[in-house]
Order: C-alpha cells, then structure tokens, then sequence
C-alpha cells in the first residue's frame, strides 16, 4: 500500500518530467493541425496542441497522467471533440470545450475528428448551409453544443455531419477545429 507521502512525491517527479518535456526543443509539426502557427511537436511525434475525439463510451480523466492518480470526472459520451495540450508516456492532458483539463490513457482517444457547434452561445440555433458560402440556402438549424464529424475544413468553412444533418457551418462557430485550418 502507497502512502499519501510517496504519492505526493511521486506527483512531484511526474511534473518535474513533464516540464522537462514541455520545455525541450521540439521539431515542426507535419500532422494533422499543423497548419496552424505555432505548433509545437510532442513526445509521440504528433503536433500540440491537436484536436481528437474521444473514443470510449466511459472515458475517466485523472488529475496526473497514471492510474494511481485520481478520477477528476468521466466523460459518458464517445465522439466528444478534445484538445491534447500536452503528453506523458501513454497519457494525455486534455481539454474540453468548456475548459477543463486532466489527462487520459492515450488509447481511449480518437483522431477522428468532430467539433462542437458553438459551446459558448446561450441556445441560439445556428444556420448549417448547403454550401460552404454565406448565401448558400440554410438546410438546418443547430443547437449550441450539438456534435458532428468535421470531414473538411477550408477558407473558413467546416463541412459537419451526423446521421442527422449534413452541410457547412462557419469555422468560427465550432470548437474542435482551429481558426483557418484545414482539414480534408
């Protein structure tokens, strides 16, 4: 049994790794995201911060990357739009569209991309339209804090989809994606 003393410490070497790793030099990004300015490569290769879903239907996010750590919540809903900020062996601090940050196994994550329609409005429907274009004809009305698959992303324009609704949506309304991206 590990005494609250050892854990404590334990945590305290983690970070102090982590920070060496944050810290370090890294290369250009060439993965997904990498468009975006000032991108940052971690351990596993891949640029930071980058978006993924959530891949698992029960996915608990801890304090510290390990299992020794404490669940801080769980996220229930597979397919949730996250942002990995930072690596850690197998475990990557995340956050949501809300703010929040604890790290997660790797492997219960998704490069599959999805995004959030406007977290941050108050239930204010957001116009879909039938073309990437500001004038194209409105197809649908989303809710805030509905969730899709970003399957293209050009010009400021995200093509969105789910079993129920298809078609482009300003980037700028969606959090999953960052502003000018591409994605294809």
């Amino acid at each position: 049994m590990r005494t609250r003393h050892s854990r404590h410490l334990r945590g305290l070497a983690a970070l102090l790794l982590i920070s060496c790793v944050v810290a370090a030099p890294t290369a250009p990004a060439t993965a997904q995201g990498a468009a975006a300015a000032g991108i940052r490569t971690g351990p596993s290769g891949l640029p930071l911060p980058r978006f993924v879903s959530l891949k698992a239907s029960r996915v608990n996010v801890r304090v510290g990357p390990g299992e020794d750590y404490d669940i801080a919540w769980v996220f229930t809903r597979p397919g949730l739009p996250v942002e990995i900020v930072q690596e850690f062996d197998n475990w990557r601090r995340i956050r949501d569209s809300d703010g929040a940050e604890g790290w997660v196994f790797h492997s219960l994550l998704s490069g599959r991309r999805t995004a959030v329609v406007a977290p941050w409005e108050a239930k204010q429907p957001i116009p879909m339209r039938a073309a990437p274009d500001a004038t194209a004809e409105i197809t649908y009305y989303l809710e805030p804090k509905v969730v899709g698959a970003v399957t293209q992303c050009d010009k400021g324009w995200c093509r969105l989809s789910d079993k129920r609704f298809r078609g482009w949506m300003e980037q700028q309304r969606l959090w999953g994606v960052y502003p000018n991206e591409t994605v294809d």
